[in-house]
């Protein structure tokens, strides 16, 4: 309960915006979840990488990075195990892509979109 007082509240507005919030409630939760496994910024690149590109190795991932495959490996486990990421075994190599764009697409939209003075 909120402490502050105040003359008027419009109960019109806050019933709506708690509505709003409790259906929104399961994007709220995938989301927070994708954020949280994003939020470092080598899976953030990875994530990004594979989604211009659709589906990478954890070789071509190590040489784009600098980064050792092992490095590279541990991060894309944590996506993956966050359902993030999805595998496709071709032969002795594993590919990576997305399993779902949807929520990162207007993130990566952002970084497509070139830097202004005014956008810093």
């Amino acid at each position: 309960m909120s402490t502050c007082s105040r003359i008027f509240a419009d109960t019109t507005q806050i019933n709506n915006c708690k509505e709003l919030l409790q259906l929104k409630q399961p994007v709220f939760t995938e989301l927070a979840h994708v954020i949280s496994l994003s939020g470092n910024e080598v899976r953030l690149k990875i994530l990004f990488l594979l989604q211009q590109e659709n589906e990478l190795c954890p070789c071509d991932l190590s040489d784009i990075l600098g980064m050792t495959i092992p490095a590279i490996s541990q991060h894309l486990r944590k996506l993956k195990d966050g359902n993030i990421i999805k595998s496709r075994k071709s032969g002795q190599t594993i590919f990576y892509s997305l399993c779902d764009t949807s929520l990162l697409l207007p993130l990566f939209n952002l970084l497509q979109t070139p830097l202004t003075t005014e956008s810093i």
